[in-house]
């Protein structure tokens, strides 16, 4: 089986202090998994998808994405970011632009340099973008402000303009964090069965207890910027979730019951 994510040995900290931010990760994820990354805030789960993402420079150890190594010292190449997609937290949509044309922003890095430049999409580029935004439930928003919708409304014109990106490997950054627990749940598993249908493997990021093992085969938990465990989900057992969130700071959907 392929492998989509390698790491061992990883560490980094941030400019500027001397505590590690992540310390001393290894972790593998075949090819089409849906893994989540839990832990309390802090623990170093943001830092690492940006790493995995190419955003991070200045780190220690070895890290490959898709087969190919990321270099410590610059970001990946062009041509292979297309098959990397990431969702935020905050959506980072642009507000006064239309659903259509923030989901064909997914698009850019798949155009040659002149047209993602001018932003000028193909009829294929059209189509791909569209198919996205039916995908995600709201092929009737595509003329829609971006700034007219509701939360879980842009959180998923967000997955729509990752998934029109045609990514190999779908990075989450706590995707559902600023939803109710329906519309959470939805969330996710249009994010996970989008990846799975598409042959993608998934890394997201979660504080959730409860949805990580609804919706993640593996769940790797993270503390200090360290591996805490990393078991399949219907392993993952309370007294595991408690001491994760032991001494953390309590956080929205992280209650008792879902950590005792």
């Amino acid at each position: 089986m392929k492998t989509a994510i390698e790491i061992d040995d990883l560490s980094f900290a941030h400019p500027g202090t001397d505590l590690p931010a992540l310390e001393r990760v290894s972790f593998q994820v075949p090819a089409g998994e849906s893994v989540a990354l839990l832990g309390p805030s802090g623990a170093g789960k943001t830092t690492l998808l940006a790493l995995l993402d190419g955003r991070l420079q200045g780190w220690r150890g070895r890290a490959s994405v898709l087969g190919l190594p990321l270099d410590p010292d610059r970001p990946p190449q062009r041509k292979s970011r297309p098959d990397t997609g990431f969702v935020f937290q905050e959506f980072a949509l642009v507000e006064r632009s239309t659903v259509l044309r923030n989901v064909l922003n997914g698009r850019l890095g798949r155009m040659c340099a002149v047209r993602a430049l001018l932003g000028t999409p193909t009829s294929h580029d059209l189509a791909i973008a569209r198919a996205a935004l039916v995908d995600c439930g709201i092929g009737d928003l595509a003329e829609r402000r971006v700034d007219s919708l509701s939360g879980g409304q842009r959180q998923r014109v967000a997955i729509a303009r990752c998934l029109a990106q045609e990514p190999r490997l779908i990075l989450a950054d706590e995707p559902v964090s600023n939803l109710d627990p329906t519309r959470a749940g939805e969330v996710l598993s249009l994010l996970t069965g989008a990846a799975q249908a598409r042959g993608a493997t998934a890394l997201f990021s979660s504080h959730q207890p409860d949805l990580a093992r609804r919706f993640a085969q593996r769940i790797i938990g993270i503390k200090g910027g360290r591996i805490a465990f990393d078991v399949p989900a219907c392993e993952l057992n309370d007294h595991a979730t408690a001491d994760l969130y032991r001494d953390a700071e309590p956080l929205p959907g992280v209650g008792l019951r879902a950590v005792s």
